[in-house]
């Protein structure tokens, strides 16, 4: 965040800070609270107010900006619309674009949307078989169905379910040590479509996967402020191999990604809405005020904004998140800390002198009591299936296990208690060997992509008319994307450290929480698909980075099109280099030598 002091008239009493205004089509979003980066969008504007004894507005040339407003009365720096622009930009939602322009604002994320849908859903039930994990998470959807809790199975079971016949479940309860939501999302297509046949198994997660192309789009949107961008961010994620194997496949980790995707959207949105309620909670004190601002007491905290709804949403996400896998709260951590450094500094820039005590009090503790509650309560309902069975596993260990000074503990909180501590202890110690098993360290560059299915079909079956053929699904991502976004991660780096951009932080927020805590269990059993969690933050800033190569739209003519033709070569590449790995990610069946042309790397067979 840019800590620079507030301007402050003669008396010591803040009434302004930098602005900006102003957003095109390759805008990336306000620019008031780093001034001076040349991020992807329209010209960027400052504002500073003159000391109280100035009558009257100046003009001042410098820096490239001639003949823009720099100086404001101070009673002109406190009304509604000055406040809004200060703190949230020239563009403050789809309304303030050009009616030409606000019906894309919404068909742009739905056209990406269903480009995601078709590539998601065509050949879904190929092939006809549990591949993978799909072992696991798809047997214990079909027992939510069958009986709201995790059943075991009998031996046999996989040729039973690729055969068409699900229903061998065994009575006895079956340890797992995943939360419920993934499996209960999987549940909800099996009982569309059927648990007897592969499409019943994959439509949510192929659902998922299309909802989050969407939602990339639309942030990219709220982010930059660009349609171009926003198409950019949307058609990258729709096309990458690495979510699109995910999308199509029975596992956790695409539903956690959009749940944890809607979170940081929502909390976009609470950016915006604290800012506005901020907005018109100053200028109402300074219109009270016969000196046209707010005063001296008045700024010393700045206004409560109230309960913040959107925060509510996020915290529910969240807490689905968590509910999908574990590792989403490291996301509560971070997206929390951003959210309430959001806050501290839009006190700032609207002038109140005790910016970070009254941020910390008045937004940190409301945003705490609003997140982390609703996350919780939201968990704690997704394991209702396990409270209202009486054969679960571990449901009955309190009765059994009495725990004097626990007694109070309802016995079902204590046996849900001790399944957690029983599953942690399992996470820490999974160390076993795995032939796919990957570093995080080789994540980015696409070291070790997990082989999830691969057949020899011989000359003779459908689609192999040659002597040896294959069918593989390798959820290896697009190198564009993965190769383009770990550098532009570099760039992301440098423009936050010293541009100070917030956009830039909060994309390199969203990484390093899906990324950064797997380097803390070095000794653990990990996969490269777990980053699917973190890959759409890692669109955006390849998204980013492209809009840096954009240009603004006050750039000259030839500067835009020349970053428009570097922007759509790298989409056309990404687009080519998806076309050329699709039969591996999709089971095709294509020649032997075929498939060995899209080994590029010897560590990926």
């Amino acid at each position: 965040m840019n800590q620079s002091p507030v301007p402050a008239s003669t008396s010591g009493t803040p009434v302004a800070s930098p602005a900006t205004t102003g957003a095109g089509d390759a805008a990336a979003a306000d620019t008031m609270e780093q001034p001076s980066a040349p991020v992807p969008g329209d010209l960027t504007r400052q504002r500073r107010t003159l000391p109280a004894n100035h009558t009257q507005a100046t003009t001042l040339p410098g820096r490239g900006l001639e003949g823009h407003r720099w100086i404001a009365r101070p009673a002109e720096a406190y009304t509604v619309q000055a406040l809004k622009e200060r703190l949230i930009g020239g563009i403050q939602s789809w309304r303030d674009y050009p009616p030409s322009l606000r019906l894309w604002f919404w068909l742009i994320p739905t056209i990406t949307a269903v480009l995601g849908g078709i590539l998601r859903f065509f050949r879904l039930d190929a092939p006809h078989s549990l591949v993978f994990d799909e072992t696991y998470y798809v047997k214990d959807a079909y027992s939510y169905l069958v009986s709201g809790y995790e059943r075991s199975w009998p031996a046999n079971a996989n040729d039973s379910f690729n055969a068409g016949n699900p229903n061998v479940l065994l009575n006895t309860p079956e340890y797992v040590v995943h939360p419920p939501v993934g499996k209960w999302m999987i549940t909800f297509g099996m009982w569309l479509f059927g648990g007897d046949n592969p499409f019943g198994w994959r439509f949510s997660a192929a659902l998922a996967g299309t909802v989050t192309v969407f939602l990339v789009s639309l942030i990219a949107l709220k982010l930059f402020r660009s349609h171009t961008l926003g198409a950019v961010a949307g058609l990258l994620l729709a096309i990458d191999g690495h979510h699109l194997v995910l999308s199509r496949t029975a596992l956790l980790d695409v539903f956690l990604a959009l749940w944890i995707l809607a979170a940081f959207g929502a909390l976009l949105l609470d950016r915006d809405d604290g800012r506005r309620r901020l907005a018109s909670r100053l200028a109402a004190q300074a219109a009270a005020s016969p000196r046209g601002r707010p005063s001296p007491t008045q700024l010393v905290a700045g206004p409560w904004l109230g309960m913040r709804w959107w925060r509510l949403v996020a915290g529910i996400c969240l807490g689905l998140a968590v509910g999908t896998k574990w590792s989403a709260l490291f996301f509560v951590a971070a997206f929390g800390v951003m959210t309430v450094l959001w806050d501290l500094n839009a006190r700032r820039i609207a002038g109140i002198r005790s910016w970070f005590s009254a941020g910390i009090l008045k937004d940190g503790l409301l945003a705490f009591v609003t997140i982390i509650p609703a996350a919780a309560v939201t968990y704690a309902v997704t394991w209702t299936g396990w409270f209202l069975s009486k054969d679960a596993y571990y449901r009955q260990w309190a009765a059994t296990n009495p725990a004097p000074g626990w007694d109070w503990l309802p016995n079902s909180v204590r046996s849900l208690a001790h399944y957690h501590l029983e599953a942690y202890k399992f996470h820490q110690g999974l160390s076993s060997d795995h032939p796919y098993e990957s570093s995080p360290w080789t994540w980015l560059v696409m070291g070790r992509p997990t082989s999830f299915y691969y057949q020899t079909p011989k000359q003779g079956t459908p689609g192999c008319v040659v002597e040896t053929c294959s069918s593989a699904i390798l959820p290896v991502g697009n190198p564009v994307v993965w190769w383009g976004g770990t550098i532009a991660l570099v760039v992301l780096l440098f423009w936050w450290a010293g541009r100070r951009d917030w956009r830039a932080g909060a994309i390199l927020a969203g990484v390093a929480a899906g990324y950064l805590p797997w380097f803390m269990y070095p000794e653990r059993t990990m996969f490269i698909f777990y980053a699917v969690s973190f890959e759409p933050f890692l669109v955006l800033g390849l998204t980013y980075v492209l809009g840096l190569v954009l240009g603004r739209s006050s750039d000259p003519p030839w500067r835009r099109r020349s970053g428009l033709y570097v922007v759509g070569f790298v989409v056309v590449l990404a687009v080519v280099a998806t076309a050329f790995f699709y039969p591996v990610l999709t089971a095709e069946v294509i020649s032997y030598q075929e498939w060995r042309m899209r080994m590029w790397m010897p560590s990926w067979i």
